[in-house]
């Protein structure tokens, strides 16, 4: 299939293959220069044959200025909102009034109503800043933007030190994730204009592994956290700071982001030409900074968008309760705190391996993501049935490897990505598909929480459980459903002539899957 190409293999001169400035707005039908992609100024509308050492030279350097910086930005994005989960353990409920206790049931009985908004809000500011921040990356320059946003972000997690209050950390949650909105659909609009489709499903799990890497990572800091026992400040305020502290720093680095390969500034001429050239196959197109409502409409209008919607809200309903309430649920089975924290492990580990190797497989074998998408929904069903249904004994085993296995919910969501990402084109529609897939990831999140009921801990939280495996039954019917919506839509476009001098020419017009009809959607 051609989105499965990853650029031309004859190995001729970049110098000689590039066109002369030529004016483009002389062809009748098509977009306007400012209309349309940036890369056109560079490639032109002729494919042109490249050097395949160049290009994977060029590769090799996106690689390592971008996949080590989005790790550790989506990293601490993980760790900034997870650690309210670990905090609650180390006193933040009882300094901020967090739960209640009614002692006049008998046995007294915990609402942990606040604790879950809490979690809840963040999401809510999350909701609220996932379409202005995406258009305002394509908009604006993605480097002065996203360093601006994120340096915001880290002052506003340190600032979670000074709270005083459950109402102090409503505001401070909401403002969060406000500005936190800006990293995962930044990152994935990124990923999307530097590779080709048949890379993206590695790239984007790459960026998202972090979520299971943090886990670990973030569960070793807070168990070390958890040993200061002097100095004038809470173990989870200690916490909070460094957050905020790497999150600076971070900040800092944002700013040298480049907007496209087109101006890549740590690539030669040369691999500059080869980066964006070899972007033409797929039709996916590289970065256009106006913002066409036209394609706002169309996303409206589009089966697909709906779908991936409902993928990821159901997905990440798991999610929403393991980041807030994991390490308060294990602590039920009989564990202590610090316990709590360490069986955090295995479960972002088995996440960290699951997103990677399902990231891989997507780029080395066609057609095969939605496929390892339902599969994966599989053994979460599977954890939460454990869980649920397992004997709650004193330091029990059966509800910890029940927990452990939902790690596979990453590699879940982490396909829903790529899936989305990967099948539309027109840098608008890609603005509001990864908007679109995180406010999916916020209904998630918001739902999460609410399912956890502390009145029915002697139950097991019955309704968190069937909650969960209901959404990953819904998961696995929507994304079922997608894989028919794709396969037909490619059909329809198989059915069409051919024009390789046309294919190439409509490439980089910022056109949108729907329209070009050399686009191919990956299943």
């Amino acid at each position: 299939m051609a989105n499965e190409k990853d650029s031309p293999t004859m190995n001729v001169d970049t110098e000689a293959a590039r066109p002369a400035p030529v004016s483009h707005d002389s062809h009748e039908g098509l977009p306007s220069s400012k209309d349309r992609d940036e890369a056109i100024a560079m490639v032109g509308e002729q494919e042109h044959a490249i050097d395949p050492t160049v290009a994977a030279r060029a590769v090799r350097k996106i690689d390592l200025f971008l996949i080590p910086a989005m790790i550790f930005g989506y990293g601490i994005v993980y760790y900034d909102k997870a650690i309210l989960g670990s905090a609650v353990l180390f006193g933040m409920t009882t300094d901020l009034h967090l739960t209640l206790t009614d002692r006049s049931t008998t046995p007294p009985t915990v609402d942990t109503s606040r604790l879950s908004w809490a979690t809840s809000l963040f999401y809510f500011g999350m909701l609220a800043g996932l379409y202005p921040m995406s258009f305002a990356l394509q908009r604006f320059d993605i480097g002065r933007v996203l360093g601006a946003i994120v340096i915001l972000w880290g002052g506003i997690c340190m600032l979670t030190a000074a709270v005083t209050s459950y109402q102090g950390l409503y505001v401070q949650r909401f403002a969060l994730g406000f500005v936190e909105s800006i990293v995962p659909t930044g990152f994935m609009c990124i990923v999307s204009g530097f590779y080709t489709q048949r890379e993206q499903a590695l790239r984007q799990s790459w960026w998202f592994s972090s979520t299971g890497l943090f886990t670990i990572l973030g569960g070793g800091l807070n168990y070390g956290f958890a040993q200061i026992k002097g100095g004038g400040l809470q173990s989870w305020q200690y916490i909070y700071l460094l957050a905020g502290v790497l999150t600076v720093a971070f900040g800092g680095f944002c700013f040298a982001m480049p907007n496209s390969p087109v101006t890549a500034w740590f690539l030669t001429e040369e691999e500059r030409f080869a980066a964006v050239e070899r972007l033409r196959e797929g039709q996916t197109g590289v970065r256009c900074t106006k913002i066409k409502m036209a394609q706002v409409w169309e996303s409206l209008r589009d089966l697909k968008t709906y779908l991936v919607f409902v993928m990821m809200a159901s997905a990440y309903t798991m999610n929403g309760a393991v980041s807030g309430f994991g390490p308060l649920i294990v602590s039920t089975f009989g564990w202590n705190t610090l316990h709590s924290i360490v069986f955090q492990f295995p479960l972002g580990g088995l996440c960290f391996i699951v997103i990677l190797l399902t990231g891989y497989l997507g780029s080395k074998i066609p057609n095969i993501r939605l496929l390892m998408l339902i599969l994966t929904c599989l053994p979460v069903i599977a954890g939460c049935a454990i869980i649920w249904k397992s004997e709650w004994s004193y330091r029990a085993a059966a509800p910890v490897v029940g927990y452990s296995i939902t790690g596979f919910f990453g590699g879940t969501v982490s396909l829903i990505i790529t899936v989305g990402m990967s099948n539309v084109a027109g840098h608008t529609k890609k603005s509001f598909m990864a908007a679109t897939i995180f406010a999916a990831y916020c209904v998630g999140n918001i739902v999460g929480p609410q399912l956890v009921k502390s009145q029915t801990k002697a139950q097991h939280y019955p309704m968190l459980w069937l909650g969960l495996i209901i959404c990953y039954i819904i998961c696995i019917v929507a994304s079922a459903a997608l894989y028919i919506v794709l396969w037909l839509a490619n059909k329809k476009k198989a059915e069409a002539p051919e024009d390789e001098t046309e294919r190439a020419k409509l490439a980089f017009q910022d056109l949108t899957d729907m329209q070009n009809p050399y686009f191919r959607y990956v299943l």
